[in-house]
């Protein structure tokens, strides 16, 4: 497929949310789309816990290194659909040129989880879990990536 649409998912840090996303939907649709993931302050990795938790189910997230949404602006990236995963992205996300269309659907941080290390990890499985179920069978209103492809 030639022309992808092309997909951005942001969120602070781009080290568990947007990194979970990006990884299911290049899993699910990934003929389909192109996709990137990028943080408006990126850290230094993906979180472990999140490596953690995606090794679980068959993705290696160990090697991935957090982007910033600002370079990717800068070097004039053009996306059709931009998605904010977390609370505090969407008002401080830069206007993509062209045509794109914004969504924000927030989901909670797993670096904000705590606990002991057990309960850390089933606190971020959770997360991860309900990225997975928004992009399978996103909520009425939101974007749907099945639903594009079969336009």
């Amino acid at each position: 497929m030639a022309n992808k649409t092309k997909v951005l998912f942001i969120c602070q840090h781009n080290s568990g949310r947007s990194q979970i996303a990006e990884a299911y939907l290049k899993k699910l649709y990934g003929d389909h789309f192109k996709i990137e993931s990028a943080g408006l302050e990126p850290a230094e990795g993906v979180n472990p816990l999140v490596i953690r938790v995606m090794a679980e189910v068959g993705f290696d997230l160990s090697e991935k290194k957090p982007q910033n949404v600002f370079e990717l602006f800068k070097q004039g990236k053009l996306y059709d659909h931009v998605i904010t995963v977390c609370h505090d992205s969407e008002s401080k996300c830069p206007i993509f040129p062209g045509i794109t269309q914004r969504w924000h659907w927030p989901f909670p941080d797993p670096a904000a989880v705590e606990g002991e290390e057990n309960e850390k990890l089933v606190e971020v499985r959770k997360i991860r879990d309900m990225i997975k179920e928004w992009l399978f069978d996103p909520p009425e209103n939101s974007i749907n990536f099945k639903a594009l492809i079969e336009k």
